[in-house]
């Protein structure tokens, strides 16, 4: 009998109750409908009694809803957030809306007949919408829902929530579920009366729909010759599955091309990618329940991003992927491999995935594993003798010749084809057997020595996958053990090589393919795996078998993971080629961290860090932080970090060795052992038939800045290794800019507000600061001024010693203008003065040292420091007069006028007109106005030194007008100045601007009449040389031009007979331009 509601609660809730046991007829009827399609049940048995129909047909439908959960929602067991973005509902899910229909009382007319169970389903009204009833039908078969149709008519890869509510209703209330046998055997119980009779009924009841069908039937039927009297039998769609049917799981495929399709023409936006991630994630939820729609959708996945365009519009354009984009590509390439390796594969279908990887291959537009077009040189062997080399399926970084000349994302999965698990040890390590060896005290399983680590830790991603947790985390074990006593042979061969290879330096690299940014990922493959078993995680649930056993004593999955994180991040490994495969490193290795990190460190894990930080320090070429370091491998600093503030607390020496080691970055050390890297954008390797080019170096030099910042922080009051970590970064750090970071972050930690200034880190402060001023100075650097001013406010925290020394040696850190403009002004400022305490005696010490700094600066560059120096020395009679007289030898040849003028007009405003005119001079005698520069910026400085000059007396005057002609060809501007001095008289402005009665200078005598004639002689040549390219619209501009030379003109004795002659002579020479000369008879007569 079937089961009472009753009793499947109690045994779906686990509450243990006193149950009658299940009959002989439903266990064995449970187990057929489980695993024999009934065609066979049929072929076998010559009669099959109705009640062993009856239990069949009912333990044919799921009993779990697992299944019904994971093809109809993005998460098993609905428990994450939904589908199509972060603000999704998750009651919007098909699963729980199919479950809220259901109890909610929405479905009705349930019927099983054979293995075909239909149903409808109201969709209650809402506000906007009208009340829907759904017709739903579902066809099972062997615990697997085959075929679903419903009236809502959705379109999606996942079930709707009218099939989920039906398929629900069946699994929780079977025994209200109207269950009938297949019609076949219904219509074979039927005379020939009752058959006709039901057809007859049959069609008119639905004689719209099926009358047209029931007379094609008829008259098939009644033709002798037709096809459908060739067959025996008639089919039955409620009669269950055929010998030859697939047993699946139904699954949309057109719908799940069609997703795929529209989530790649998105190109990344609307959460595309992350829908796409989704659909990933839901292909490794049916790997894992051994669901084999799981490689089937996959295959879905893969032609859709195959057919996409952009994949051939980049390479014939030459521009990569993007980021994103290029992951999902990975995760395609690592979901193959999992397939490929499933443990319980048919051969026959592993033909068959072969044969279409190798298609995919083979296309152009495939994209390549490390998104570059070359590999590595072969020519770079390992440094010491290790086990023989594998073949090129577990090390491709070394290629055959006769392989493919790149490996695309699909390479690993094709070489992994020839991968089986009948190897003996390998059954040893996944199978029960060990569990009697380990009891026996017998060594703690490892891997067999051909066997590639990534290629193992692949394995144990595909049994994980493929629903086998407990074999994946033996493996892990053995492949964790087999690391850790590699790592122990490693430095004992260091050990007995020492002196030899510390001798012959490093000059390969042991490790070709790094663990930490392999395309398998085995490191974060077998930390995921013992750290989930190690929380209890993992779906196989540990204490459902003996795993601890495997296990020393006190150790633990958790330790066990931390460790094996530890032994790959220090793994000494090459940097790979390409941009992708650069910044994949990085991820990885910052994805590993972030893992760690959420560990808390225990006593336990404590010893393990002081181990393995031991073994990385003293293991040689073999680690990332030993003492030989190839030049090309991946950097540590990342890591090195993490290492020393998890040490730092248990072992502070240890974590410094472990930081200090790491600062290392021989790259750039080889390129160039002096001198400012700040931007390293082509750094060139030596190593033959390789592209070196780090593309990632600008952020692994930002890690090496936070490394030693770190470091710098926490020996904050600790001389000794302060000094220790400030020699570190003045070998290893290349930057300029990250070095200035550096003494900002040490002057920030040396001056926290809470704590008195800590003299030592400020000191380091300032010495950091010192070597960013000696890097940069010969080079641009759009910070200089910035980093100048720093350095001084550095200095001022440190005392008045470190600003002198400073200006003392100022030629090696500062360019003379810095030195003055910034440095010597900064310190003789009133607020430097009051942030030191000075008395009246350092004043004038600090004060005398910025003044001889400024009149050192001045002899070395006079144009761009006198006028600081002249500043800085007004207070001190000699340096001043010192200062002025530097100016004076510079004049003639190494000022400009520019350069005299202001000085000049800063001499006036000091009171020293004289002198203020001597430099007037100067600079007039470097100047040169052409006829049409009326609009020079010179033209100011003209005036006011000619307006000095007169102010000065007619000898100043009489000596400034002559090299005013000399310079000043500009037609206009000699006309200003003219009239400027004859409108007062020279020498003769008394104070308060009350004008003396003295005499005016006269224009027919020296030496206004020479100006004068320099004037109208600037007039008529500047009027012959505007007619000479004048246009019309020019014309009104130049008679206005004309009336203005006239009023010069008219300023000489005989100035009217100069005019007009002139005025003849253009219409003489110019008679031509008939409308200009029309003008200017109209104007001038």
């Amino acid at each position: 009998s079937e089961p009472s509601a009753s009793q499947r609660i109690c045994r779906r809730s686990g509450i243990p109750k006193t149950l009658s046991p299940e009959s002989l007829l439903d266990i064995s009827a449970r187990k057929v409908a489980e695993k024999w399609p009934f065609q066979r049940v049929e072929e076998r048995f010559e009669r099959i009694p109705e009640p062993v129909q009856r239990r069949i047909v009912y333990w044919s439908f799921p009993r779990s809803e697992r299944e019904i959960c994971m093809y109809s929602s993005f998460n098993t067991g609905g428990e994450d957030s939904g589908t199509s973005g972060e603000n999704s509902d998750e009651t919007r899910l098909p699963f729980r809306r199919g479950i809220a229909l259901l109890e909610s009382g929405c479905v009705d007319n349930v019927l099983q007949v054979g293995f075909h169970l239909s149903g409808t389903v109201t969709e209650p009204a809402t506000a906007s919408e009208p009340e829907l009833v759904c017709s739903v039908s579902v066809s099972f078969d062997r615990c697997k829902i085959t075929a679903v149709t419903c009236g809502c008519g959705n379109k999606d890869i996942f079930y709707c929530a009218h099939v989920v509510a039906l398929a629900l209703y069946r699994v929780r209330k079977p025994e209200q579920v109207k269950l009938h046998l297949p019609i076949s055997e219904t219509l074979f119980q039927m005379n020939r009366d009752q058959l006709q009779k039901f057809v007859q009924y049959l069609i008119t009841v639905h004689h719209t729909e099926v009358l047209p069908t029931a007379q094609k039937l008829a008259d098939e039927i009644l033709s002798t010759n037709s096809e459908i009297n060739q067959v025996h039998g008639a089919p039955d769609p409620t009669a269950g599955a055929s010998v030859d049917d697939e047993n699946c799981w139904h699954l949309d495929e057109e719908q799940v091309q069609e997703q795929v399709k529209l989530f790649l023409s998105q190109g990344g936006y609307h959460g595309s990618g992350k829908q796409l991630n989704l659909l990933f994630s839901k292909v490794r939820e049916m790997l894992k329940m051994r669901d084999s729609n799981g490689a089937r959708m996959l295959t879905l996945i893969t032609e859709q991003f195959m057919g996409d365009p952009r994949l051939a519009l980049w390479r014939q354009q030459g521009t990569t992927m993007t980021d994103k984009y290029r992951q999902l590509w990975d995760e395609l390439g690592a979901l193959w491999m999992c397939i490929v390796l499933n443990p319980h594969c048919k051969s026959e279908q592993k033909c068959v995935w072969l044969r279409q990887l190798r298609r995919w291959n083979g296309v152009d537009v495939c994209p390549w594993e490390d998104g570059n077009h070359e590999m590595f040189s072969t020519e770079l062997c390992p440094l010491l003798s290790l086990p023989p080399s594998p073949p090129p399926l577990h090390n491709p970084s070394l290629p055959d010749s006769s392989s493919r000349p790149h490996r695309t994302v699909f390479t690993r999965a094709i070489e992994a084809c020839d991968l089986h698990w009948q190897d003996t040890h390998l059954q040893r390590i996944i199978t029960h057997d060990l569990y009697t060896s380990i009891g026996s005290n017998s060594l703690p399983p490892r891997l067999p020595l051909a066997e590639h680590i990534p290629t193992a830790c692949a394995r144990v991603d595909a049994l994980r996958s493929h629903g086998y947790p407990r074999e994946a985390l033996l493996l892990a074990i053995a492949i964790v053990n087999t690391l850790i006593r590699q790592q122990q042979k490693h430095l004992e061969l260091f050990r007995s090589h020492k002196k030899e290879l510390l001798h012959k330096g490093m000059t390969s690299v042991t490790n070709m393919e790094g663990w930490v940014g392999h395309p398998l990922d085995p490191i974060g493959t077998l930390f995921s795996t013992l750290l989930d078993t190690g929380r209890g995680d993992e779906e196989g649930q540990p204490h459902l078998f003996p795993a601890q056993r495997l296990l020393d004593d006190g150790q633990s999955f958790v330790a066990l993971a931390v460790e094996t994180a530890l032994i790959g991040l220090g793994q000494q490994r090459v940097m790979p080629d390409g941009l992708y495969a650069q910044e994949k490193v990085c991820r990885n290795e910052e994805q590993l961290l972030a893992k760690l990190q959420e560990v808390e460190l225990d006593d336990a894990l404590v010893k393990i860090f002081r181990k393995q930080a031991i073994f990385l320090l003293e293991a040689g070429p073999y680690s990332g932080l030993g003492e030989l370091l190839y030049r090309e491998s991946v950097p540590m600093h990342t890591f090195a970090k993490y290492l020393f503030t998890s040490l730092l607390p248990h072992d502070t020496e240890l974590a410094y060795k472990i930081a200090l080691r790491a600062m290392r970055l021989p790259v750039l050390e080889s390129m160039a052992p002096s001198g400012d890297l700040s931007r390293p954008h082509h750094i060139v390797s030596m190593v033959p038939n390789r592209y070196p080019r780090w593309f990632t170096l600008s952020h692994i030099e930002s890690q090496q800045c936070e490394l030693a910042s770190t470091m710098l922080t926490a020996a904050k009051g600790d001389g000794r290794k302060l000094e220790t970590v400030l020699e570190s970064i003045q070998k290893n750090i290349h930057s300029s800019s990250h070095i200035f970071k550096l003494a900002q972050d040490a002057f920030k930690i040396a001056t926290l507000m809470d704590s008195l200034p800590d003299i030592t880190l400020l000191k380091v402060s300032l010495e950091l600061g010192l070597q960013v001023m000696r890097m940069t100075l010969s080079t641009l650097n759009w910070r200089r001024r910035e980093m100048v001013r720093w350095l001084v406010t550095c200095a001022t925290e440190v005392g008045v010693y470190a600003l002198d020394s400073i200006m003392q040696s100022w030629f090696t850190l500062f360019t003379p203008t810095e030195a003055t403009s910034i440095v010597a002004t900064t310190v003789m400022s009133n607020t430097t003065i009051v942030r030191l305490h000075l008395d009246c005696h350092q004043q004038e010490n600090l004060a005398s040292s910025a003044r001889t700094l400024a009149l050192q600066c001045t002899m070395k560059d006079p144009q761009n420091c006198a006028l600081s120096a002249l500043t800085l020395c007004e207070k001190d009679h000699i340096a001043f007069e010192t200062a002025y007289q530097i100016v004076l030898d510079a004049a003639v040849t190494g000022m400009s006028y520019t350069q005299l003028f202001t000085i000049a007009r800063y001499m006036e405003h000091r009171g020293y007109p004289m002198r203020a005119y001597k430099l007037a001079t100067l600079a007039m005698a470097h100047l040169n106005l052409s006829y049409n520069q009326d609009t020079h910026p010179a033209i100011n400085d003209v005036l006011w030194a000619c307006a000095l000059s007169h102010s000065l007396g007619k000898n100043e005057l009489t000596a400034v007008i002559p090299l005013v002609v000399k310079s000043v060809k500009c037609a206009t501007v000699l006309s200003d100045i003219l009239r400027r001095c004859t409108l007062t008289t020279p020498g003769m402005v008394a104070l308060h601007s009350r004008r003396n009665s003295g005499k005016l200078m006269s224009l027919d005598k020296a030496p206004l009449r020479q100006l004068l004639d320099a004037t109208i002689g600037a007039y008529i040549n500047t009027t012959h040389s505007r007619l000479t390219h004048i246009s019309p619209r020019h014309y009104s501009e130049f008679i206005e031009f004309l009336s203005k030379a006239r009023e010069t003109f008219l300023m000489a004795q005989d100035g009217h007979i100069q005019f007009t002659q002139f005025i003849d002579n253009l219409k003489q020479i110019y008679k031509g331009k008939k409308k200009l000369m029309m003008l200017v008879r109209e104007r001038f007569g």
